[in-house]
């Protein structure tokens, strides 16, 4: 098992692109912090990853505080060089339009895509260290209008400007919104019910370029993961 001193959080980590970014992370020593509300799939994945590395798995939602306390715990002592703020909800499958969409579930939409984020970072935020890198998962949802995507999209535009507010805040720190573009997943055959997805790309191909922006000097921005890696 590779030692390191380098720390990562990451949250939605048991499949997706929260699992493929972990497990590059865990192949280079990186010591890990995981979570995701699947408790059972959360396990397998702690038990992949720690092949390679030290890994503390804490099943549980994002949106709840008493969850993010035990993230910022497990820290323990060390400080934390990077989070990743990859859990999200998409809300409901097929999308209504705005129109028609229940305000009830826009709000956990927005509590788990923009208020959990900002809410963990600050339950971090004295654990981290000097120049800690933070990475916001963003979509082309947040600033293309597609129809129909109104609740996630509209989410995803205000965790991007928030990010760039926090960057301009905190200059020395490294704070990336994250288009990690179309990818194969659960949540991505959720957005398309019935259709075919087998033409997207799994979410491998988007984390050449996450990690450019982890191991690199890229200023603080709003970014697309497959054009930092070409």
């Amino acid at each position: 098992m590779a030692s390191t001193s380098r720390m990562a959080l990451i949250t939605g980590a048991s499949r997706g692109l929260g699992l493929a970014l972990a497990r590059e992370l865990a192949r280079q020593g990186w010591s890990l912090i995981i979570d995701a509300r699947g408790a059972e799939a959360l396990v397998a994945a702690q038990r992949e990853l720690a092949q390679w590395t030290s890994v503390t798995a804490i099943p549980g939602d994002i949106s709840d505080e008493w969850h993010r306390a035990a993230l910022a715990a497990a820290i323990d002592g060390g400080l934390l060089d990077l989070l990743v703020n990859n859990a999200s909800i998409l809300g409901p499958s097929p999308q209504p339009k705005l129109i028609d969409y229940p305000l009830d579930v826009l709000e956990q939409v927005y509590n788990t895509n923009v208020i959990a984020p900002l809410a963990l970072i600050q339950q971090v935020r004295e654990k981290l260290v000097p120049r800690p890198t933070i990475i916001n998962i963003t979509s082309d949802a947040g600033f293309e209008a597609y129809p129909g995507w109104g609740g996630y999209g509209s989410s995803k535009a205000a965790l991007a400007h928030l990010s760039a507010i926090l960057a301009a805040e905190q200059p020395e720190w490294r704070v990336y919104s994250v288009d990690p573009g179309d990818m194969r997943t659960e949540m991505h055959q959720a957005a398309f019910p019935g259709e075919d997805i087998s033409d997207r790309p799994p979410p491998e191909v988007s984390v050449p370029g996450l990690m450019a922006l982890i191991a690199g000097e890229y200023p603080s921005g709003r970014y697309t993961a497959r054009e930092v890696a070409r």
